[in-house]
Protein backbone atom coordinates (compact mmCIF):
# COMPACT_ATOMS: atom_id res chain seq x y z
CA UNK A 1 0.00 0.00 0.00
CA UNK A 2 1.42 3.22 -0.82
CA UNK A 3 2.30 5.68 1.85
CA UNK A 4 -0.11 9.27 2.17
CA UNK A 5 1.95 12.55 2.54
CA UNK A 6 0.45 15.14 3.76
CA UNK A 7 1.63 18.68 1.57
CA UNK A 8 2.16 21.94 3.19
CA UNK A 9 3.06 24.00 0.06
CA UNK A 10 3.35 27.45 2.63
CA UNK A 11 5.42 25.56 4.32
CA UNK A 12 7.84 24.24 1.74
CA UNK A 13 7.54 27.71 0.27
CA UNK A 14 9.28 29.02 3.80
CA UNK A 15 12.04 26.76 4.14
CA UNK A 16 13.25 27.30 0.66
CA UNK A 17 12.97 31.04 1.58
CA UNK A 18 15.15 30.32 4.29
CA UNK A 19 17.40 28.34 2.28
CA UNK A 20 17.55 31.69 0.03
CA UNK A 21 18.00 33.87 2.64
CA UNK A 22 20.91 32.31 4.63
CA UNK A 23 22.67 31.45 1.34
CA UNK A 24 22.82 35.28 0.13
CA UNK A 25 22.71 36.78 4.01
CA UNK A 26 24.67 34.18 6.23
CA UNK A 27 22.92 32.37 8.68
CA UNK A 28 20.84 35.28 10.45
CA UNK A 29 16.52 34.43 10.44
CA UNK A 30 13.82 36.03 11.85
CA UNK A 31 11.30 34.10 13.55
CA UNK A 32 7.96 33.52 11.85
CA UNK A 33 5.09 34.27 13.78
CA UNK A 34 3.39 31.60 12.02
CA UNK A 35 5.96 29.05 13.01
CA UNK A 36 4.83 25.90 14.52
CA UNK A 37 1.14 26.49 13.65
CA UNK A 38 -0.91 23.84 11.36
CA UNK A 39 -2.92 26.34 9.27
CA UNK A 40 -4.39 30.27 9.03
CA UNK A 41 -7.90 31.28 8.53
CA UNK A 42 -8.48 33.45 5.70
CA UNK A 43 -10.19 37.30 7.19
CA UNK A 44 -12.05 39.69 5.99
CA UNK A 45 -11.53 43.65 7.88
CA UNK A 46 -14.28 45.89 6.35
CA UNK A 47 -15.36 49.48 8.19
CA UNK A 48 -18.83 50.91 8.65
CA UNK A 49 -19.24 54.46 10.02
CA UNK A 50 -19.74 52.85 13.36
CA UNK A 51 -18.20 49.46 13.53
CA UNK A 52 -14.91 47.29 12.33
CA UNK A 53 -16.20 44.25 11.24
CA UNK A 54 -13.50 40.86 11.41
CA UNK A 55 -14.71 37.68 9.17
CA UNK A 56 -12.51 34.65 9.32
CA UNK A 57 -13.41 31.49 8.07
CA UNK A 58 -13.10 28.86 10.60
CA UNK A 59 -15.06 25.81 9.11
CA UNK A 60 -15.26 22.61 11.26
CA UNK A 61 -13.86 24.55 14.22
CA UNK A 62 -15.79 24.23 17.57
CA UNK A 63 -16.61 27.58 18.80
CA UNK A 64 -15.32 26.50 22.43
CA UNK A 65 -11.92 26.08 20.59
CA UNK A 66 -11.48 30.02 19.96
CA UNK A 67 -10.12 32.56 21.90
CA UNK A 68 -10.46 36.55 20.84
CA UNK A 69 -8.35 38.80 22.91
CA UNK A 70 -8.06 42.32 22.11
CA UNK A 71 -5.35 44.35 22.72
CA UNK A 72 -5.43 48.05 21.92
CA UNK A 73 -5.93 48.43 18.27
CA UNK A 74 -4.89 44.62 18.03
CA UNK A 75 -7.17 41.97 17.82
CA UNK A 76 -5.73 38.26 17.94
CA UNK A 77 -7.68 35.17 17.49
CA UNK A 78 -6.61 31.87 18.04
CA UNK A 79 -8.10 28.28 17.53
CA UNK A 80 -7.67 24.67 17.10
CA UNK A 81 -9.30 22.75 14.52
CA UNK A 82 -9.42 18.95 16.15
CA UNK A 83 -8.60 16.24 14.29
CA UNK A 84 -12.04 13.67 14.03
CA UNK A 85 -11.17 9.87 15.00
CA UNK A 86 -9.99 8.13 12.06
CA UNK A 87 -11.86 5.13 11.26
CA UNK A 88 -8.82 2.42 10.34
CA UNK A 89 -10.43 0.64 7.71
CA UNK A 90 -10.30 3.74 5.37
CA UNK A 91 -7.22 4.26 2.87
CA UNK A 92 -7.46 7.56 2.16
CA UNK A 93 -6.14 8.47 -1.88
CA UNK A 94 -6.19 12.45 -0.83
CA UNK A 95 -6.22 14.38 2.27
CA UNK A 96 -6.25 18.20 1.82
CA UNK A 97 -8.16 19.03 5.37
CA UNK A 98 -6.41 20.65 7.70
CA UNK A 99 -6.25 21.00 11.19
CA UNK A 100 -4.19 22.12 14.20
CA UNK A 101 -4.20 25.43 16.64
CA UNK A 102 -3.84 28.95 14.59
CA UNK A 103 -3.35 32.24 15.78
CA UNK A 104 -4.31 35.36 13.16
CA UNK A 105 -3.22 38.62 14.51
CA UNK A 106 -5.64 41.65 12.77
CA UNK A 107 -4.74 45.53 13.46
CA UNK A 108 -7.89 47.72 13.29
CA UNK A 109 -8.07 50.25 11.36
CA UNK A 110 -10.16 52.22 14.35
CA UNK A 111 -10.01 52.61 17.74
CA UNK A 112 -12.89 50.85 19.34
CA UNK A 113 -14.98 50.02 22.86
CA UNK A 114 -13.34 46.76 24.07
CA UNK A 115 -15.95 46.27 26.28
CA UNK A 116 -18.86 46.33 23.64
CA UNK A 117 -17.53 43.29 20.97
CA UNK A 118 -19.58 40.54 19.88
CA UNK A 119 -18.61 38.14 18.62
CA UNK A 120 -20.22 35.13 16.46
CA UNK A 121 -20.22 32.27 14.72
CA UNK A 122 -22.23 30.51 12.06
CA UNK A 123 -22.11 28.20 9.18
CA UNK A 124 -18.18 28.07 9.73
CA UNK A 125 -17.98 31.61 9.88
CA UNK A 126 -16.80 33.53 12.63
CA UNK A 127 -17.99 37.48 12.75
CA UNK A 128 -16.51 39.83 15.54
CA UNK A 129 -17.96 43.25 15.35
CA UNK A 130 -15.95 45.96 16.93
CA UNK A 131 -18.00 49.41 17.59
CA UNK A 132 -15.79 52.49 17.26
CA UNK A 133 -15.27 54.78 20.29
CA UNK A 134 -17.12 58.20 19.55
CA UNK A 135 -13.89 60.20 18.36
CA UNK A 136 -12.91 57.24 16.17
CA UNK A 137 -15.93 57.98 13.78
CA UNK A 138 -16.19 60.17 10.90
CA UNK A 139 -18.23 63.55 10.94
CA UNK A 140 -19.01 65.43 7.94
CA UNK A 141 -17.71 68.87 8.06
CA UNK A 142 -19.62 71.72 5.88
CA UNK A 143 -18.02 73.77 3.83
CA UNK A 144 -18.35 77.46 3.51
CA UNK A 145 -18.36 79.18 0.14
CA UNK A 146 -17.78 82.78 0.27
CA UNK A 147 -18.64 84.92 -3.14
Amino acid sequence: MAELMVWRPLQELRREIDRLWEEFFGRTRFPERWEGLEWVPAVDVSETEEAVVVRADVPGLDPEDLEITLSGNTLVIKGEKKKEQEEKKENFYRVERVYGSFMRTVELPAEVEADKVEATYKNGVLKIVLPKKAEAKGRTIKVKVEK
